[in-house]
């Protein structure tokens, strides 16, 4: 629904520009700007070519229509492009750009870049007035246009692949460029293995070290150099001898992450050939460099950087679309999984506090400046990346982990970071095989600090997972397992089964004292239905699978006119059906949580039929697999096609098993190190409290946080295996915003959280 507007005032344009380096999701955003704008009633016009467009005017300046932007939310780079423009340095530039604008109506902007983008769009937001009474004095504009464009109203959306806003989670890009980071990282692991060899790998990253620390964790790295904690000094012989026992200690491989930005304690730059020359000099050994380049900014966008950005788009236009003079330049960006206005200005000054933090060799007020992420990272890659864990006391505690649920892309590296981070706490770890029937068999081994070498960047689960738990009558030898296994903590890494295990064996501790051991939850399922958590280790994996995949469907329909129906799992949980068919840009979407009816059916088929009518090539739609009992995926498309006759041929895809395949991503492996963390740390002050809970972990609203897991069924419908209210839910209908120009939902503003 078209947001009502005075008719009488002149029609709301919205100025869309994208400046400094190009960065993935870049234009998902500016596909949300444009189609937003359009169904709030508003013109949208493109500046090409950064500020050259603004500045030179002409054809660089342009209406966009519906059309221009469909095709793009899978593409790299921008698509109204980015470049220098030297003039615009200067006032008479500045001047050039405010009468193009106020010429084109145009009073409004999103602008999406950097930093120095920020700047420089404020900077023309400052100097509009009297600039604009200089251009009236000249008589290049008139007294109407100049009262009628007093000012200019902003809003910036950060797409920078090094993630280094100060107060915003993630910047547009900067999930991408993981991905490519890892994918590389990935492919010397397994030739730095073969040859026994050591690999520095240069990341992107002048300021701010996140891809480098990401990566290293991800990667299951050696080492790290970034700019906001340089190494002491001292550190080539302190990177030889990590090197050198973590050979004694069987790896086959030492990989470094080294940030382009890295320094030394005095400021002096650290170099990939520095860190090489220091490995020869003191180990003899010739190590490989590999720099990776503006590769990091290139290929598709993730997963992430097209549904987030799509909500930021959305915001920027929204917020533009109802700007009044006396509002703030804004900056939206996200925090704690919400959309978050920032003040432009005070945000980008705070982001360069950190490089002076650096300078005066503040380096914790630099590394807190990145949010308590970060810092937690740090300290986590220490553990993590050591060569060799100590030896548990022989009165050590036992704890045990296990899978419980369908397979999870991410297990491993969760599983990993048990292992390892149990062993710095002293614990002795035990790997349980094949579930909870495994543990019932007894099928227990202690797992030691190499034993999880290369578990990382690895798919599937070495432990084992299966479906199958205990039913009540076996409870009695579960127990006893238990007992001859001395376990003195359970760590459950896996799906609603081991959740339901967990709630049931907490509520049966009275009957069976050997229940009564500390035991915690770790969510790891595709489905993304376990409560207590936003998000869930492997589905951020499967939703990057099921976004290419579907991606190479629609290059299928290239050259027909088709309707594709795509069915993805999630059981009754509409999670990835629904983020499926926003990052590809679905038309329509069936989800359990809505229902299907006959009646939506008819209608969605009628609009499916004009836009083929109208030139339509491709019509996406995305149904949950429990979406309906009864209109199955060849069900709906029967109905569309022979409602549709010869008009397009349809087709339906159930994309299956597939789905829990292949090595997990950047999120979901530095998501299982958090969340495995969180849950160590619940055993072990349960531990020492001498306590027997049973929680959850999970991220709620960005932040990790442990439930007990008694007061499970309030979060989520144990027969559905189902959370309620979803936080996703209202999403929605964005998506039908931006991609239905029929679409008939109200345009409201998504949830905006403190800026804090």
């Amino acid at each position: 629904m078209v947001d009502s507007t005075d008719t009488s005032a002149p029609k709301v344009k919205i100025g869309i520009l994208t400046s400094g380096g190009d960065a993935q999701g870049m234009n998902a955003i500016v596909r949300a700007v444009v189609r937003t704008s359009i169904q709030l009633g508003a013109d949208p016009y493109a500046f090409l070519e950064g500020w050259r467009g603004p500045v030179e005017g002409g054809e660089l300046i342009k209406k966009m229509t519906w059309n221009d932007v469909s095709q793009t939310i899978n593409k790299g780079g921008t698509a109204i492009g980015t470049a220098r423009s030297d003039e615009f340095r200067e006032r008479s530039g500045i001047k050039k750009a405010v009468k193009n604008f106020v010429k084109h109506g145009i009073d409004r902007l999103v602008v999406i870049g950097g930093d120095g983008t920020m700047t420089g769009a404020n900077e023309l937001r400052e100097l509009w007035p009297e600039l604009l009474q200089e251009l009236l004095d000249e008589g290049e504009v008139s007294a109407e246009e100049a009262t009628t464009h007093e000012k200019l109203m902003l809003a910036g959306v950060v797409g920078s692949i090094d993630n280094d806003l100060v107060g915003t989670d993630m910047t547009v890009g900067a999930d991408s460029a993981l991905h490519r980071i890892i994918e590389a990282i990935d492919a010397i692991q397994a030739t730095a293995a073969s040859h026994q060899r050591t690999f520095i790998i240069e990341v992107m990253g002048r300021h701010c070290g996140y891809l480098a620390l990401m990566s290293a964790v991800a990667g299951g790295c050696d080492y790290v150099f970034i700019p906001e904690l340089p190494p002491a000094n001292g550190w080539e012989d302190d990177l030889a001898d990590k090197l050198r026992r973590g050979r004694e200690n069987g790896r086959r491989d030492s990989l470094i992450v080294i940030a382009e930005g890295a320094t030394d304690r005095s400021g002096n730059p650290i170099s990939a050939d520095d860190v090489q020359a220091a490995i020869q000099d003191r180990m003899g050994e010739d190590a490989r460099i590999t720099s990776l380049g503006h590769v990091q900014r290139g290929g598709i966008p993730s997963a992430y950087d097209r549904w987030m950005p799509t909500l930021l788009g959305y915001t920027a236009a929204y917020e533009m679309f109802h700007a009044t003079s006396d509002t703030e330049p804004m900056i939206i960006g996200t925090g704690r999984n919400k959309i978050k206005r920032l003040p432009m200005m005070e945000t980008v000054a705070n982001t360069r506090q950190v490089a002076k933090f650096v300078e005066k060799g503040d380096w914790d007020s630099a590394t807190s400046s990145r949010g308590s992420h970060y810092r937690e990272m740090v300290d986590l890659f220490e553990i993590l990346s050591a060569p060799e864990g100590r030896e548990p006391p022989t009165d050590s505690k036992r704890i045990g982990i296990v899978h419980a649920g369908g397979l999870a892309p991410g297990m491993n590296p969760a599983a990993r970071a048990a292992v390892k981070l149990g062993i710095d706490r002293g614990y002795t770890m035990l790997g349980i095989d094949d579930g909870f029937p495994g543990l019932l068999s007894g099928n227990i081994r202690e797992l030691k600090w190499n034993d999880v070498e290369g578990w990382a960047e690895d798919g599937g689960a070495y432990l084992g997972t299966r479906r199958t738990i205990p039913e009540i009558d076996n409870y009695y030898a579960l127990g006893r397992a238990i007992e001859e296994a001395k376990l003195d903590g359970l760590l459950v890494i896996g799906g609603f089964k081991g959740y339901k295990m967990v709630y049931e064996m907490q509520r049966e501790q009275d009957r069976y004292p050997a229940f009564k051991i500390p035991m915690v939850l770790v969510p790891a399922s595709i489905d993304n239905n376990l409560p207590g958590s936003e998000y869930s280790i492997g589905t951020d994996t499967t939703l990057n699978w099921n976004t290419e995949t579907i991606d190479r469907i629609r290059q299928s329909a290239s050259a027909s006119r088709r309707c594709f129906v795509v069915e993805t799992m999630g059981r009754k949980c509409g999670y990835l059906a629904f983020m499926s068919a926003l990052t590809t840009g679905a038309e329509q979407v069936y989800l359990y949580e809505d229902g299907v009816t006959l009646g939506q059916l008819a209608k969605d088929t009628k609009k499916m039929i004009r836009s083929f009518n109208s030139g339509r090539q491709l019509y996406l739609v995305v149904r949950n697999e429990n979406a309906s009992e009864y209109y199955s995926a060849d069900v709906m498309g029967n109905i569309f096609q022979e409602e549709g006759g010869r008009l397009f041929d349809v087709r339906s895809v159930i994309l299956g098993h597939a789905q829990q395949g292949g090595n997990p991503t950047p999120f979901d492996r530095t998501l299982a190190v958090r969340l495995v963390n969180a849950a160590m740390n619940k055993i072990q002050q349960q531990l020492d409290e001498g306590r027997h809970g049973s929680y959850h972990v999970g991220m709620i609203d960005g932040k990790l946080q442990s439930r007990p897991a008694a007061h499970m069924s309030e979060l989520i419908d144990m027969e559905d295996r189902l959370p309620y209210d979803p936080w996703y839910l209202p999403l929605k209908d964005v998506m039908y915003v931006v991609s239905d120009r029929e679409t008939d939902v109200e345009l409201t503003r998504l949830h905006l959280v403190a800026d804090d």
